[in-house]
């Protein structure tokens, strides 16, 4: 029979041996939550590392630049389509810079078969989008393209900015097309009334956040559209060239989708450039 001595001592080992596997067990639970906090965080460092990649390697540069934007730039997102979701129409010339200057008033200037319209952009309002718009000029990416879409009714607008529109005669992908990129909108004229008055020229986008792309559209009468187009410039002139357009009509080839039609009278862009930034 044991004594009441060694039963004690018997019970003290076996809390000590208790305490022990408790403590361990403790460190274990520690140990695994540790780890999976480190895997955690290379996931993210690896995602934010491929993003910095694609950026970089779609933009031309040789390594990814960590640098704030400099005084009187903005760092711009400028998005490329996955390869598989870009059909015939899209025309891909690389991306430009992500860092686009904020400062300046730049001309833009198209010259068309019926003359020449021209527009005012601030760049202290659109850096990014005059930036793209600026790139796609430098590549002669609209040269050649027709403006495919007129309306008369309500939204009185002439869109142009398809780079596949070339050509006799029109075809049903016209309007599809644009640059293997995307970028957000800016300038939004929420707190305007209309937010598009006669004489604005902005972006079309797919009514999707981040959908711009080279496709604009000239407003030559008050326009009651939502607010969600950015707003690149205004017309300084040409705008008569432009309602002339609108007089001759349309053929009425979108009326039952997104309204209007291909005009009558053909608008084709010969060629379009951007002066450098002024002031």
């Amino acid at each position: 029979m044991t004594s009441t001595r060694e039963r004690q001592q018997a019970a003290a080992r076996r809390a000590r041996l208790e305490k022990e596997m408790a403590e361990r067990a403790a460190k274990a639970r520690k140990r695994r939550q540790t780890t999976a906090i480190i895997s955690a965080g290379a996931a993210l460092v690896l995602v934010v590392a491929g993003t910095v990649w694609l950026a970089v390697s779609l933009g031309g540069d040789d390594k990814p630049d960590t640098t704030a934007a400099a005084p009187g730039a903005s760092e711009c997102a400028y998005n490329a389509l996955p390869t598989e979701q870009r059909p015939p129409q899209i025309k891909d010339v690389g991306l430009p810079s992500n860092e686009q200057s904020s400062t300046g008033v730049q001309t833009m200037t198209i010259d068309t078969n019926l003359g020449p319209i021209t527009a005012k952009v601030d760049r202290s309002l659109v850096p990014c989008t005059a930036g793209s718009f600026t790139y796609l000029a430098e590549k002669n990416f609209f040269d050649n393209s027709k403006c495919h879409r007129l309306v008369t009714e309500g939204i009185k607008v002439l869109q142009c900015g398809d780079p596949s529109a070339t050509g006799n005669g029109w075809r049903p992908t016209d309007g599809q097309g644009g640059p293997s990129y995307r970028l957000p909108e800016e300038n939004l004229p929420t707190d305007k009334r209309p937010p598009y008055p006669e004489g604005v020229i902005a972006m079309a986008n797919s009514g999707q956040p981040g959908s711009t792309g080279s496709q604009f559209f000239i407003v030559y009468g008050d326009s009651p559209l939502d607010p969600a187009y950015t707003v690149l410039g205004s017309i300084t002139g040409g705008l008569d060239l432009v309602k002339d357009v609108a007089k001759a009509g349309d053929d009425g080839a979108f009326a039952q989708q997104a309204g209007g039609g291909h005009p009558k009278k053909e608008v084709i862009i010969k060629d379009l450039t951007m002066s450098n930034p002024q002031g």
